[in-house]
């Protein structure tokens, strides 16, 4: 974080602008609108500050640059078209230690002015850091078109609820459910946008002496298999809503990094060959959380209904009348296979695929013979300690040894590596590679070397 983002209360606070140009103006009405005590100083100036000094809007001061101009001040912006003077300006400033924004020059400035999208009271603010000022533009066209005008209306009516909300609902999470209700209810908006002030309040009065929920509930999210970018878009809603994030390693820094701040996060700690937490113990948690009227999300790697147990904790939640919901994921089959350059079929190699897991609890438990047949592609989850087993029983029930076979590590990960070689070497390559590891075994992964890209 090259910036900290903060919003400063300027109204009434003496700020001090040197320059009197076209560019300066730009900085002017910013300031201008933020209520400042705005003191202007330059060699010359433009009529749009003349006109602002003339109607007592701000305060001109003539001449070359002086120290003494810093006095009192709050904030300084250099936006002259002399770069010498703009930089005498900053080293004055940071002398006193007083935040300064060089105009055209933001490496050097200790305070930027970022892209602003009004809906005041609500604000939203894009920056690049100066490094690069047409993509901060083109993002805050894009958020300014997705932001309806009557926002700011919304916001302004929420501040003088603040007091009753706190008043009627005891909990922060009764209090987020009215919140959450009160911004998404489209009729209210409508409304708001209407200018029917009468109606408005009828509406709100309406979601004050809705009932809320007695009790939380739970959603099993997929967090998919480590880009962050295989994250969906309703996965994204579910946790950045959740008062809880109940979540284990599988699922990436880039992810928990999405999850509102506010969240308790829990960490279960489940992987290979290890599991912190009991899958009992992990149901009981999903439950009681719930019962304490508070939204949860159970966050998993990859998809929850593929070797994630998601079935066994909704039958949990479900004996005991808890509402739950499920939100599908990348599987790792899926998510590694694509960004190895792997197909998982293809009319020249495979018409089947085979997901399986390798935690077997009896290890003649599964159909070899089956898992052997030609014109498949087989994926194992969570299979590196069993790597020779699979190898031994894979051949020794017909499948050639020179099947082509790959081991993905940390799949579609910015750490992704993978080893490939033929079966009869698995047990070997498994030795290569470490956990969360995903082993593929078919001849679509001689396709690798042509449709790699990632």
């Amino acid at each position: 974080m090259d910036y900290f983002p903060l919003f400063c209360r300027l109204q009434g606070k003496r700020c001090l602008l040197v320059g009197g140009g076209v560019v300066a103006e730009r900085k002017a009405r910013l300031l201008l609108a933020a209520g400042a005590d705005l003191h202007v100083g330059a060699l010359h100036f433009s009529p749009a500050f003349q006109q602002w000094a003339d109607g007592g809007e701000l305060t001109l001061i003539s001449g070359a640059f002086n120290d003494a101009w810093l006095d009192e001040c709050w904030l300084v912006v250099a936006a002259t078209g002399d770069d010498a003077v703009n930089q005498q300006v900053a080293q004055a400033a940071e002398a006193r230690r007083i935040f300064c924004n060089l105009v055209d020059a933001p490496e050097q400035a200790s305070a930027i002015m970022p892209s602003i999208i009004d809906r005041s009271p609500l604000m939203v603010a894009v920056s690049s850091g100066g490094r690069a000022p047409v993509l901060a533009r083109l993002l805050r066209e894009k958020i300014e078109a997705m932001l309806p005008q009557h926002l700011g209306q919304l916001a302004s009516l929420a501040g003088t609820l603040r007091a009753r909300v706190k008043q009627r609902f005891a909990s922060m999470a009764q209090r987020r459910f009215f919140w959450e209700r009160f911004f998404t209810s489209d009729r209210l908006a409508q409304t708001l946008a209407n200018g029917d002030g009468a109606r408005a309040g009828q509406l709100v009065d309406g979601l004050f002496s809705d009932a809320l929920p007695a009790q939380g509930e739970v959603t099993l999210v997929g967090a998919g298999p480590g880009d962050a970018g295989l994250l969906t878009l309703k996965g994204l809603q579910q946790i950045q809503q959740a008062d809880v994030i109940v979540y284990d390693r599988l699922v990436s820094e880039e992810i928990l990094s999405l999850v509102r701040r506010d969240a308790e996060r829990i960490f279960v700690g489940k992987r290979a060959g290890h599991h912190c937490v009991p899958q009992e113990r992990i149901n009981q948690l999903l439950l009681e959380q719930a019962q304490r009227g508070r939204r949860v999300v159970r966050l998993k790697g990859g998809d929850p209904f593929i070797f994630g147990r998601g079935g066994e904790e909704l039958e949990a939640l479900a004996a005991h009348h808890i509402p739950f919901s499920v939100v599908p994921g990348v599987t790792a089959a899926s998510g590694c296979a694509a960004y190895s350059g792997i197909p998982l079929t293809h009319r020249d190699h495979a018409q089947s695929v085979r997901l399986v897991t390798g935690h077997l609890q009896q290890k003649n438990a599964l159909e070899w013979e089956k898992l052997a047949a030609e014109q498949q592609t087989l994926v194992f989850y969570m299979g590196l300690s069993q790597a020779p087993h699979i190898q031994q029983q894979l051949m020794r029930h017909g499948m050639r040894g020179d099947m082509p076979a790959a081991l993905i590590e940390n799949g579609t990960s910015t750490r992704q590596r993978v080893v490939t070689g033929t079966l009869d070497r698995l047990s070997e390559l498994a030795q290569q590679v470490e956990s969360p590891s995903l082993i593929i075994i078919g001849s679509v992964v001689s396709l690798r070397d042509r449709l790699r890209w990632f």
